[in-house]
């Protein structure tokens, strides 16, 4: 089964607080309830990849503030059918900064968040489940181009705080 590996990589995972646990166990049902959980077309919610970037020494992050939501976030986007959703981080953190010296730091899960994105246009209000791994880039490397993005910048991990209110960037920080 394709939902196989997600799934031994979520029954691995071990949550930072009940809210990540509770997610993470959304996360399991939904993925073994709808084979195409993959897929975005999947109206009511869809498998998500995103990426945790950090510098070699953990002290910076990398946040990108996406157009569309006006908010820091970190780097990631729809599986669109791939099934392996570190990939998914990997190719969206590429797509979205330009970095190549961008590298998957462990084949686990670093975090996993459900939310809620609002309707748009003709596709309404839906989950995403968001699985988001740890990448490490080289702070020196110049930034590419996004149509997605308006700005892309290093923060330290102690600065986070001062930038978004979201949990869910918080709760990624605290586990640096």
């Amino acid at each position: 089964m394709h939902r196989e590996p997600l799934l031994v990589l979520l029954q691995k995972h071990t949550p930072a607080d009940a809210t990540e646990r509770t997610m993470t166990q959304e996360t399991i049902e939904f993925v073994q309830t709808h084979p195409n959980c993959f897929d975005r077309s999947l109206l009511i919610g869809h498998v998500t990849g995103s990426a945790w970037i950090v510098s070699s020494d953990r002290q910076q992050v990398l946040l990108i503030h996406h157009r569309k939501l006006d908010r820091w976030l970190q780097p990631g986007g729809h599986a669109d059918g791939d099934p392996d959703v570190a990939a998914v981080a990997l190719r969206e953190a590429c797509e979205e900064t330009g970095l190549t010296s961008l590298k998957l730091v462990a084949d686990r899960v670093f975090d996993v968040d459900v939310h809620e994105i609002p309707l748009r246009k003709d596709v309404p209000v839906h989950l995403h489940y968001d699985i988001r791994f740890l990448l490490e880039a080289d702070p020196s490397e110049a930034f590419g181009d996004s149509d997605e993005i308006t700005n892309i910048r290093w923060f330290s991990v102690e600065s986070i705080e001062n930038i978004t209110n979201s949990e869910s960037i918080l709760r990624m920080a605290r586990k640096m």
